[in-house]
């Protein structure tokens, strides 16, 4: 669950979630990364580097140059966690309770 918890939290960041649908139609440079945002080298570094430690994207070495891609395994198992343990209407009986915190609505049925 801890992973679970780590890749949301860097899916909470504009910037990192801008990141990953630049790379969901490919591998992408680092300097291609980048020359799409208003911002320096080292930011753009510290967004790359906590996607990588999540495990959402993985990177190579092709010479002098980074390239990042998705981790689609992993965004699978993200996606079937929020459609079987989020959304699942074995859950929805637990998350609706029977009454709001004052005791006024009955739930529904």
């Amino acid at each position: 669950m801890e992973i679970k918890a780590e890749c949301f939290k860097a899916l909470g960041d504009d910037t990192r979630l801008k990141i990953l649908m630049m790379l969901s139609d490919g591998e992408k440079c680092a300097c291609d990364i980048q020359e799409n945002f208003q911002l320096k080298q080292p930011t753009i570094s510290h967004h790359m580097k906590i996607l990588q430690q999540t495990g959402l994207v993985h990177v190579e070495k092709r010479g002098r140059w980074m390239f990042y891609g998705l981790n689609n395994e992993l965004l699978q198992k993200l996606q079937q966690f929020i459609d079987t343990e989020l959304i699942n209407d074995n859950q929805l009986d637990y998350i609706l309770a029977d009454q709001d915190c004052d005791g006024t609505r009955n739930k529904q049925t």
